[in-house]
């Protein structure tokens, strides 16, 4: 093993970490010789990126505490078992795994070797693509923990934002668990949230989202917000969801007031003109499970992967600069090492 690999680097994100990125080969590897019973060494494969990956490091001196610099991006990733603990009985060296990294990642999966915790994949199921598993990640993951626990058939969903990451596995989630989906998206990505299974969709460009929510009526049963916006939508949802029905919050804008205004439906009582319904901002759970499950609908067919666009190594800024517009259609992937 080489004492260094290659790895897209940032040691500071001000003005934008698609600038900041530079290509090295002289990372430190990774040690496999310092293996705990519940992690694995892993060779990248191909990994996917998500907001998150440029929003903590763009958050300044506090992106800095969150996540000491030189660092790596990238939670999402498919990739080789190159080394595991001698007690780990569950993956084999040779496997290929997909996954994410949890938590705050200092050294991700825009570097050519990762060290992961074996809750955090699982093995990849025979016939789905590299690019495909990798982008399950944590918009798969995401969307799963909003809707696994809640959905029973019958149940009307609504998704606001349905063609992002998060958005188009959510709404594919919350079909094959039985419910009545109505999500919402710009004109061009109306007939792909349909594609998906959405079976009511709003466009937000030609209509006024909370306007045609409320002529609904109190119908659904949960709604889950992956983009934060209209800033009122939470307040206002007691119009259009059931009494004692949950609001879950995934998405949210990396500026003061957006931050604010979150924390304000966290903790404002509805009697101080907060939200009327029970509202939970979704904080992630690492389980092997629920990235079994969901290879299994991919392998099934009765799921699959949106990538809006693949890109090579060399392109890794390219591929932040394509996310950061905003206009994403489902998932970024990103060409590590040689698939196959």
């Amino acid at each position: 093993m080489a004492e260094t690999m290659k790895a897209w680097q940032y040691t500071t994100a001000a003005g934008g970490l698609e600038k900041t990125l530079y290509n090295t080969t002289t990372f430190p590897t990774p040690s496999k010789n310092t293996l705990s019973p519940n992690q694995i060494f892993l060779q990248v494969i191909s990994a996917s990126l998500n907001p998150v990956d440029y929003k903590i490091p763009e958050l300044g001196m506090v992106g800095k505490i969150m996540i000491p610099t030189p660092a790596i991006p990238g939670h999402d990733f498919c990739a080789k078992v190159v080394a595991t603990h001698d007690t780990n009985d569950t993956l084999k060296v040779g496997q290929k795994v997909f996954g994410a990294l949890g938590g705050e990642v200092r050294y991700g999966s825009c570097g050519e070797y990762i060290v992961a915790k074996t809750e955090e994949c699982v093995p990849l199921p025979e016939g789905v693509d590299e690019d495909d598993a990798a982008a399950v990640g944590v918009a798969g993951k995401t969307a799963y923990q909003c809707l696994k626990p809640y959905i029973k058939a019958g149940m009307k969903v609504f998704i606001n934002g349905g063609s992002g990451g998060t958005g188009t596995f959510g709404i594919q989630i919350a079909k094959i668990l039985g419910g009545h989906i109505t999500t919402s998206c710009s004109t061009g990505n109306v007939a792909l949230c349909k594609e998906l299974g959405a079976d009511e969709v709003i466009d937000y460009k030609t209509n006024d989202l909370l306007q045609v929510l409320k002529t609904q009526g109190q119908v659904f049963d949960l709604v889950v917000d992956n983009v934060g916006a209209p800033a009122t939508l939470y307040k206002e949802c007691h119009h259009f969801l059931k009494a004692g029905c949950k609001f879950i919050q995934v998405g949210a804008a990396a500026d003061v007031g957006s931050a604010a205004n979150l924390v304000k439906n966290m903790a404002l009582p509805s009697w101080l003109g907060g939200g009327q319904r029970p509202f939970q901002f979704l904080t992630l759970k690492a389980n092997r499970e629920d990235f079994a499950e969901l290879g299994k609908w991919l392998a099934e067919g009765k799921m699959r992967t949106v990538i809006d666009q693949v890109f090579e190594w060399e392109d890794v800024p390219k591929a932040f600069e394509k996310l950061k517009t905003g206009r994403t259609r489902g998932k970024i992937a990103v060409h590590v090492t040689a698939k196959g």
